[in-house]
């Protein structure tokens, strides 16, 4: 599933994944480029100056998802394989993927299953494959695990870490600044990652020009590296207090930003076809494509994403696809970098008169 034809031929060399954090390369998480598209007219700006692209009285949506330290070493008998802990089900079943160590500290894909198979755990605990989570498809797997998987995962778990970047960091290196603890040790198994760039101070300065920042929760699980498959059933909750603020700000003739396609996910789950957002939790399927559009959102705050994945149907909803082809290419020619410690593009909408260039 692609965002059509505009994209199909784009490639992305590989000396354009970022391939470490972007403190490690500049001066701080806010060190990225922001790319900035209104219509097909396309700028390029530091994320330092976000403040000069938005204006008071625009929300920026946040996810609060912490992100889990998912990934656990295990084994089938003899088989060495890594657990990917993905979402957490219904009466305590986990959704889980399990890859092959390739030896250098990244995985391989491994056909799941099968059901009944028993993985053992670190410190001694057991997860049982039950069923995959979607007919026809086996990647990941529905399991029951002996032991509470949270403290598990605090005690042997890492970030899932993809073959693009260079070494294993620590669980703060894929927190954002929004991430807060779940009571019930939830969470996303992948970053949130567009909310990685923000750092207090630049919220500080955007809330004290009129920006207002409404949280969500949408807890992500683990994507398809290789397969693009389109995004399956998540956790989300919109609380009361930020569907009053969207619906407010839309009164008002503010902009709704979605800082992360997360956001805009869990946010267009909860509104109905007129674009009000009622006070939303449980489980969305939701796939936002530009056929469906989208009802609440104006603008998007996102990461530059591979041409084979599903993503780029809601950006091409969000942006158009004539623009989101013109945006890549200047991504391109530019040199931005791809993936969670890459350079950020935000989706403003085509006319808007009132925004300073920085």
């Amino acid at each position: 599933m692609t965002a059509a034809g505009a994209l199909a031929g784009l490639r992305v060399p590989d000396e354009l994944s970022a391939r470490e954090p972007a403190e490690e390369r500049g001066s701080g998480r806010d060190d990225v480029r922001l790319m900035v598209s209104r219509g097909t007219r396309v700028s390029h700006h530091a994320f330092r100056e976000l403040a000069g692209q938005l204006r008071a009285g625009d929300v920026l949506v946040v996810n609060t998802s912490a992100t889990l330290p998912a990934a656990v070493d295990g084994r089938i008998g003899t088989e060495a394989v890594v657990v990917h802990f993905s979402t957490r089900g219904d009466g305590g079943r986990w959704a889980v993927e399990l890859r092959r160590p390739d030896g250098s500290g990244t995985t391989l894909p491994r056909a799941g299953g099968p059901p009944g198979a028993s993985v053992r755990l670190p410190g001694g605990g057991l997860l049982v494959l039950g069923e995959p989570l979607a007919a026809g498809a086996d990647r990941l797997w529905w399991s029951t695990v002996s032991v509470d998987v949270p403290g598990l995962l605090a005690r042997y778990g890492r970030p899932i870490r993809y073959g693009y970047t260079r070494r294993d960091r620590p669980a703060e290196a894929y927190q954002t600044v929004f991430a807060l603890p779940s009571p019930d040790g939830s969470g996303s198994a992948e970053m949130p990652s567009a909310g990685r760039p923000f750092t207090p101070e630049l919220v500080a300065l955007l809330v004290s020009r009129g920006v207002q920042f409404a949280p969500l929760t949408l807890h992500t699980g683990v994507a398809s590296a290789e397969a693009h498959e389109p995004p399956y059933p998540e956790r989300f909750e919109v609380p009361a207090s930020t569907a009053w603020l969207v619906n407010a700000a839309k009164a008002a003739g503010g902009r709704v930003v979605a800082v992360g396609t997360t956001a805009v996910r869990a946010l267009e789950s909860a509104a109905d076809p007129s674009g009000v957002v009622a006070p939303a939790g449980g489980w969305t399927d939701l796939v936002v494509t530009p056929r469906r559009g989208v009802r609440v959102v104006d603008g998007l705050l996102t990461g530059l994403h591979e041409p084979a994945a599903s993503h780029l149907l809601m950006l091409a909803a969000v942006a158009g696809e004539r623009a989101l082809a013109r945006a890549y290419a200047e991504a391109l020619r530019r040199r931005y970098l791809w993936h969670e410690f890459g350079d950020v593009h935000l989706i403003l909408p085509a006319e808007d008169p009132h925004t300073v260039d920085c």
